[in-house]
């Protein structure tokens, strides 16, 4: 008997807000992917198999829910070894799904296209999840890891550009430039719900006219398609905490690989090469990555246009970089203010009916109708799902005094659960944020002062 997840009214919305893909699975037995069923997208299920033979890059990969650093498993079928490079290449099946036949013959393109599929430069090396048709694989790009992620599996799998099919025969060469600005952004638009100018339209802009035109044209379109790939591409030049986008060829976009978080680590980061752990080593990295996840949240509240939240706020979903700057590493939830407003404002009949996801608003019982205002931010959302666990108990340091973990600990505390009598939600975050901050500093001052 199929297995059946019931589906709440919010987890059915993200069908109409996500516009093409949602990506909860439940994973079923081994060697019976018959069995697959959706369920809540908060059951973070320890293995996630391929829903059939699509003809995809990679199939039936298993993931173990360590983030993207994980061992390879046998069910994650191996490239050919490749006489040229005594590598792992793609070539054979892997390669043709990927879509290097495609890339010779025109039909796709992209800076990473040489690099895959004829100078053996960009070496597969494992997958890291399989999900859905989203494929997130690691390789080595020259010496550089790297990772490949695409939503879909095949290129075939996302709807063409009318205008190519329109202008079949004459290669894409004569698609006025208005219309194809109009078109690309509109996808924009619908990726992450603002209006942007012409001129900020450059980076998915397909480049120069030429032979390979139409194949430019059409992997832009696929790319577009994939709202995380819009937004690594418009916040890279622009934020310090987003994974810049290093390439792409067709469907397929590179950004950097770094250790992701994950619960099965007891500082939450991978922190057993910090110099001196356990100890102070380790208390004054889990304070430096504290105090970058409230730069992040002070740079995504307030250096855009438009305030941006972040739906689902868990360790698998940033990394550390080796000076400890937290990067967003999947921001498939994240959303600026106008699209937020939108999703929130939904009929409901409680308080719960408002709750999407990491995101809340409240029901307005008189109209049945949620407020489009979010109540809670993501600094309160760090800290009940981060701060709590690093900040409930002392740090394993004695370098910081009592009183000041004491400190840390009640602020931790008020900014996780900032509910005031009557059930009202305290207005005065920018109050708790510097409290935080300050109290942060002192923390590695003292640690700084102990190393003496």
């Amino acid at each position: 008997m199929r297995t059946r997840c019931l589906l709440s009214q919010m987890i059915l919305r993200i069908y109409k807000y996500r516009f093409r893909h949602t990506w909860w699975t439940c994973s079923p037995p081994r060697g019976d992917v018959s069995r697959a069923a959706l369920c809540s997208p908060e059951e973070d299920a320890s293995e996630f198999s391929s829903l059939g033979d699509g003809g995809g890059l990679i199939q039936g990969c298993w993931w173990e829910g360590e983030g993207w650093v994980v061992p390879e498993l046998p069910d994650c079928p191996r490239p050919r070894l490749s006489a040229r490079s005594g590598s792992h290449s793609w070539e054979g099946p892997e390669e043709t799904q990927v879509g290097c036949q495609d890339y010779r013959g025109g039909a796709l393109a992209g800076d990473l296209c040489e690099d895959l599929c004829v100078a053996g430069k960009l070496l597969f090396q494992r997958c890291l999840h399989y999900n859905r048709g989203k494929k997130v694989l690691q390789a080595d790009w020259r010496g550089r890891p790297v990772v490949l992620k695409s939503k879909e599996e095949a290129f075939s799998s996302f709807p063409p550009l009318s205008l190519l099919e329109e202008e079949a025969g004459e290669g894409g060469q004569d698609i006025p430039e208005a219309e194809l600005l109009l078109m690309v952004a509109g996808e924009v638009k619908s990726a992450l719900g603002l209006e942007l100018s012409n001129s900020s339209l450059g980076p998915w802009w397909p480049g120069r006219r030429g032979p390979r035109w139409r194949g430019q044209l059409a992997s832009l379109w696929a790319l577009l398609q994939q709202e995380e790939y819009v937004y690594f591409s418009l916040l890279q030049d622009l934020s310090p905490h987003v994974l810049p986008v290093l390439g792409s060829c067709g469907h397929f976009y590179a950004v950097e690989f770094l250790a992701a978080g994950s619960p099965h680590h007891r500082a939450l980061f991978p922190l057993d090469r910090v110099p001196g752990a356990p100890g102070g080593g380790q208390a004054k990295a889990i304070s430096d990555i504290a105090l970058s996840f409230l730069d992040m949240v002070n740079h995504f509240d307030s250096d855009f246009s438009h305030r941006l939240h972040l739906c689902d706020i868990k360790p698998e979903n940033f990394a550390i970089r080796s000076d400890f700057t937290v990067v967003a590493i999947d921001v498939d939830m994240a959303f600026f203010e106008p699209k937020m407003r939108e999703i929130l404002e939904q009929n409901c009949t409680d308080d719960e009916d408002c709750n999407f996801f990491d995101c809340f608003s409240r029901c307005d019982l008189r109209v049945n109708k949620c407020g489009a205002q979010r109540v809670n931010n993501n600094l309160q959302v760090i800290c009940d799902k981060i701060f709590r666990h690093w900040f409930s108990a002392p740090l394993k340091s004695s370098a910081v005094s009592f009183q000041l973990q004491l400190q840390l600990q009640e602020a931790v505390q008020e900014c996780a659960d900032p509910e005031v009598p009557g059930g009202n939600t305290r207005r005065d975050a920018p109050s708790v944020f510097w409290k935080l901050r300050r109290l942060l500093q002192a923390t590695l001052r003292e640690l700084q002062e102990a190393e003496k």
